[in-house]
């Protein structure tokens, strides 16, 4: 017979998320996974962000949803005012002034910290997509002037 394992003992795929850390959360992609399907953004590009960022990784699905929620309602919006710099099958990425992400945040009542992790995930996807499409070292010279916004879309159409 098998001696029952302690929450302390068990490895963290084992455990209920009440009894795991926040690290040991944030290392498992799978619930990260889940909770970005629905977000424009590569794996890789929420990994890293959230690496980067002042939050916990965890977080930034949390905050990035209704974020993108505003945008795909404004999407038309930055379509005519804002250059489109990429058009994927999933996505659209504009440019846009470096204060444009503190109005948008003050729009949804978002801290400084969530506000930069957006930000930063949003910049990062535009620098992983210019290397998808050979591209990259002009984005980086764009986002030196100017800041990017993904939307997520399933109709291209305009």
């Amino acid at each position: 017979m098998t001696p029952d394992r302690t929450p302390s003992d068990r490895s963290p795929a084992d455990r209920s998320p009440a009894d795991r850390s926040a690290r040991e959360v944030d290392a498992d992609p799978a619930p990260l996974e889940r909770s970005t399907e629905t977000l424009p953004f590569d794996g890789t590009v929420i990994v890293q962000a959230g690496t980067l960022a002042s939050v916990p990784l965890s977080r930034l699905p949390a905050i990035l949803r209704p974020l993108q929620s505003r945008l795909a309602d404004r999407i038309d919006d930055y379509r005519r005012e804002h250059e489109r710099v990429l058009r994927e099958p999933d996505r659209e990425v504009f440019l846009v002034d470096l204060d444009h992400w503190r109005s948008l945040a003050d729009g949804l009542g978002l801290g400084e910290r969530p506000r930069e992790a957006a930000r930063r995930t949003h910049e990062t996807q535009l620098e992983r997509s210019g290397s998808v499409h050979d591209r990259r070292a002009e984005f980086e010279a764009a986002l030196e002037i100017r800041s990017a916004v993904v939307i997520g879309t399933d109709d291209t159409t305009e």
